[in-house]
């Protein structure tokens, strides 16, 4: 995993296990058989953690052509669900503040995405890395298309 990946150690088996929130990009280049599709199935031989937020399972549903539901669907049932709750929300929203405070405009969807990450201790996986400037936050780059 890169080295920003969050890690989590598992006292059964000592092995050393790398959360990743994977965001929009990064699953519509899974599904379109891109590099990120054969990253994402490393990490689950290594035991690592895949995870999506609700907010990319969204995005990806809008775009789908029927043809590509079934693929789709066997993606995100593989991956572990980050929830949404209060203090996302909560983080989103002081981000978005903070940050337009400062001249910069983030999106709504990406500071949820983001907080659904710093919420369950993960890195995020994207390949849009300057949607993600929060401090907070550990970012891998998964360049779109490689």
């Amino acid at each position: 995993m890169g080295e920003g990946a969050a890690q989590l150690r598992s006292a059964a088996d000592g092995l050393t296990v790398a959360r990743v929130l994977l965001d929009s990009t990064v699953l519509i280049d899974a599904l379109r058989g891109k590099p990120a599709a054969e990253r994402v199935r490393l990490m689950r031989r290594r035991r690592d953690q895949p995870w999506v937020c609700v907010i990319s399972i969204e995005e990806i549903w809008r775009g789908l052509h029927d043809h590509e539901r079934r693929d789709a669907q066997r993606l995100i049932h593989g991956l572990r669900l980050a929830a949404l709750g209060k203090e996302e929300g909560v983080l989103a929203g002081t981000w978005r503040r903070d940050f337009a405070g400062q001249g910069t405009t983030l999106h709504q969807a990406d500071c949820l995405i983001a907080a659904a990450a710093v919420g369950i201790d993960a890195s995020l996986a994207t390949g849009n890395p300057d949607d993600f400037p929060m401090s907070e936050l550990t970012v891998e780059h998964w360049p779109i298309g490689a």
